[in-house]
């Protein structure tokens, strides 16, 4: 049953939210199906959405390739730094997860309770401004 704005929800908000959970889902719990389901909400609502909803997942999007991109510089360093049976494997993967990932999971966590207090959410560095 969609939210409609006499339940006191902002328009958009609904899928604000779906936008938030699916980028949190990507970097947690199903990384391949989550952002395909993000992608297409982005291109399905990109032009109708309201502003709120159209923010979160301009968001959303722009920081999943973000985390993508950075999971690939990951394994190029472990890759350029022995490969993955070297020592430097643990070294740079334990340096990914403890400031990327994590970095980008708690901007994900922010960026949820924002869409879920109908408010806008532009992610610092990763983020695309928001027009509209």
């Amino acid at each position: 049953m969609p939210v409609s704005e006499s339940d006191g929800d902002t328009p958009g908000q609904t899928l604000a939210v779906a936008a938030e959970s699916l980028y949190i889902a990507n970097l947690l719990i199903a990384p391949g199906l989550s952002f395909a389901i993000l992608l297409w909400l982005y291109f399905k609502h990109r032009a109708t959405a309201p502003s709120l909803a159209r923010c979160h997942l301009q968001q959303t999007v722009s920081a999943s390739i973000w985390a993508g991109v950075l999971l690939v510089i990951a394994n190029l360093a472990i890759f350029l730094l022995g490969g993955y049976t070297s020592a430097n494997t643990w070294t740079v993967a334990i340096i990914y997860f403890t400031t990327c990932h994590s970095t980008l999971v708690l901007l994900g966590i922010l960026g949820l309770s924002k869409a879920m207090a109908g408010q806008r959410y532009v992610f610092p560095l990763v983020g695309k401004r928001c027009v509209g």
